[in-house]
C-alpha cells in the first residue's frame, strides 16, 4: 500500500500545471495594457516568480526524495516539507488575489471617472486579462485548500473534504481512492466564473462556498461593467460641457442617440445636450404625438 505523502510523486503531474498555471498568470500580468497595476508593472510578478522558483524547486525535490522513501522517518520529513511547500503555495496565490483585485478596482474607478477612453477596444482586453486570471486564481485557491486534494492528502483528514466531486458519489470500487486533479479544479472555477453557481461540483465547507462566491462576485462585476460600457459608452463615467469662461463646467447627460428618437428624426450629433434638453424634447413629442392620435 502506498504511502499518503506518495501522491506528490504519482500524481506529479498536477502538481506541475499548478506550478504553470502560476506562470500563465506572470505572462498576463505582463501584458496588461493599462496601467491597472499598483506600484509598477513588474513588481507583482516578480514577487510571485520570486515565490515560484523555489517552490518549484522544493516540488522537484520533494518528488524525488518520495521515490526512495522507505522508513517512517523519511516519510514525517517529507511530511513536514509538504507542509512547508502548501504554507508558500497558499502565499503565492493570496498575492496573486490581491493584485488581481487591485487591478478590478483600478478598472471600475477607470470606468466610473470616464478615463478608459471612448472606443473600450484596450479596456476590453486588459477586462478579459483580468477575468482569465480570475478563474486560475481560483483554480489554485480550490487545488490548495481542499482538504479532498492531493496538495493536503496525508496532512489532513480525507473526510473533511471541501467539495463533492462527482466521481466521489459513484459506488464503484475502482473510484474509491479516487482524487480530483488540477483540472478538476479549473473546470470548477471555470464554470462557477461563467454560470454564477455550482453545477456538477458542490461545496460542502462554508471556506468553500465564500471562495465561490467571491469568485462569482469578481467574475460578474467585471463582465457586466464592461458590457455597460462597450454597449453604451456614455452611461458610465462623467461627462462634462464646455462653459463661458470664469464659469464652473456643467455636466451633461450622454446618451445613445436611438434612446429619444422618434421615427428616426432626432440627429446623432445631439447625445452631449443637457438633460432639461432632452426631458422637453421628449414631452413635445409626446403631446404631438397624442394630439395626432385624438384627432
Amino acid at each position: 500500500m502506498r504511502h499518503q505523502h506518495a501522491v506528490i510523486h504519482y500524481r506529479a503531474l498536477d502538481f506541475w500545471m499548478a506550478r504553470a498555471a502560476v506562470l500563465v498568470i506572470i505572462c498576463l500580468q505582463l501584458l496588461v495594457i493599462n496601467n491597472l497595476s499598483f506600484g509598477p508593472r513588474w513588481l507583482a510578478p516578480a514577487l510571485e516568480a520570486a515565490l515560484l522558483l523555489p517552490l518549484s524547486v522544493a516540488t522537484a525535490w520533494t518528488q524525488v526524495v518520495t521515490r526512495k522513501a522507505v522508513e517512517d522517518h523519511e516519510w514525517h520529513a517529507i511530511g513536514q516539507f509538504r507542509v512547508m511547500i502548501r504554507r508558500t503555495a497558499l502565499t503565492m496565490t493570496a498575492i496573486i488575489s490581491v493584485m488581481n483585485c487591485g487591478s478590478l478596482v483600478l478598472l471600475v474607478r477607470a470606468l466610473l471617472e470616464g478615463h478608459a477612453g471612448n472606443s473600450g477596444t484596450t479596456l476590453l482586453i486588459d477586462a478579459l486579462n483580468i477575468w482569465v486570471t480570475n478563474v486560475i486564481v481560483f483554480a489554485l485557491w480550490f487545488w490548495s485548500t481542499d482538504r479532498g486534494g492531493p496538495p493536503t492528502c496525508g496532512l489532513v483528514k480525507l473526510a473533511q473534504a471541501d467539495f463533492l466531486f462527482a466521481q466521489m458519489t459513484l459506488n464503484d470500487r475502482e473510484l474509491r481512492d479516487w482524487l480530483p486533479g488540477f483540472v478538476d479544479y479549473f473546470f470548477l472555477a471555470f464554470t462557477n466564473a461563467t454560470a454564477f453557481s455550482p453545477t456538477d461540483t458542490l461545496p460542502l465547507s462554508q471556506r468553500a462556498k465564500l471562495l465561490m462566491m467571491a469568485e462569482a462576485m469578481i467574475s460578474l462585476l467585471t463582465i457586466a461593467l464592461v458590457a455597460a460600457r462597450r454597449q453604451h459608452p456614455g452611461l458610465i463615467g462623467p461627462e462634462t460641457q464646455n462653459s463661458p469662461p470664469g464659469e464652473p463646467e456643467r455636466a451633461t447627460m450622454r446618451l445613445p442617440a436611438t434612446r429619444y428618437q422618434y421615427r428616426g428624426r432626432l440627429s446623432e450629433t445631439t447625445t452631449s445636450l443637457p438633460p432639461t434638453f432632452w426631458h422637453r424634447l421628449h414631452t413635445s413629442f409626446d403631446a404631438s404625438r397624442r394630439s395626432v392620435m385624438k384627432s
